[in-house]
């Protein structure tokens, strides 16, 4: 088992003039602190114009900064939209980040929240699956080719060199986010690892795990094009550190 730490950057009201500096700059020296105490992993989420929820609309920045701050810790978008990023500016990100790293990202995909972050961006929440879908097949052959171009529905592009290429070949470890046992299945099914959260009782939380492994297992699989799979699945879980375990409770 692997333990990391997760950032929506949620900063409740009310706000100062610092408030989000404030943040971002506690959030870098807690990665920091999770790299010395081994944690695996640091993931931070995109959303956009979401108000105290979620103010992590550039997690490449913060990822790149923690980079220069950290030595181990594994560094994933958990998740890089697909439905609001162009597939090659995603590529070239990840790749960037992948260098600046010295090859520890991990590459989660998402489809995005519904209206109030699609909508901007000339996305819609009924087509949301399928740009995604084609975003990921637009995507992957980026980290790879030295000449390519790409004609779907949502992305269209001439033949060209994406630059630069990621250190970690023949890309990033591949994610997805999912929120229930619907997306769990999807991922497996796709050969991608799950990022889950523990939306469900620990017993619940079980059978989500077992039937994410029973389905990659086998031979179900239907990749959405040709990559590594990546059979793993996470699960987010808040808890509440304390000085003892009932106060923690409380």
């Amino acid at each position: 088992m692997k333990f990391g730490v997760f950032y929506e950057h949620q900063i409740p009201r009310p706000w100062h003039k610092h408030s989000e500096y404030e943040h971002f700059q506690n959030a870098l020296t807690q990665v920091e602190i999770a790299d010395r105490c081994g944690y695996d992993f640091a993931w931070q989420v995109e959303h956009h114009f979401l108000e105290e929820y979620s103010h992590g609309s550039s997690p490449t920045a913060f990822l790149a900064a923690a980079s220069q701050r950290t030595k181990n810790i594994r560094l994933g978008h958990g998740v890089f939209q697909l439905t609001t990023n162009h597939p090659i500016r995603i590529a070239e990100q990840v790749a960037n980040l992948d260098l600046l790293s010295g090859g520890r990202v991990e590459l989660g995909t998402g489809e995005g929240a519904g209206p109030t972050e699609l909508h901007p961006f000339g996305a819609r929440v009924r087509e949301k699956r399928d740009i995604y879908e084609e975003g990921f097949r637009a995507m992957l052959p980026c980290f790879t080719s030295s000449d390519y171009g790409f004609e779907g529905k949502y992305w269209q592009w001439p033949r060209r060199n994406v630059l630069p290429k990621p250190l970690q070949t023949p890309h990033p470890p591949l994610w997805v986010a999912c929120s229930n046992l619907n997306t769990i299945e999807y991922a497996a099914m796709r050969g991608i690892g799950a990022l889950g959260f523990q939306f469900a009782s620990p017993e619940g939380a079980t059978a989500w795990v077992n039937k994410y492994y029973n389905i990659i297992s086998s031979n179900r699989v239907q990749k959405l094009c040709e990559y590594e799979m990546n059979p793993n699945i996470a699960i987010v879980s808040g808890f509440m550190c304390a000085a003892t375990d009932e106060e923690a409770r409380a």
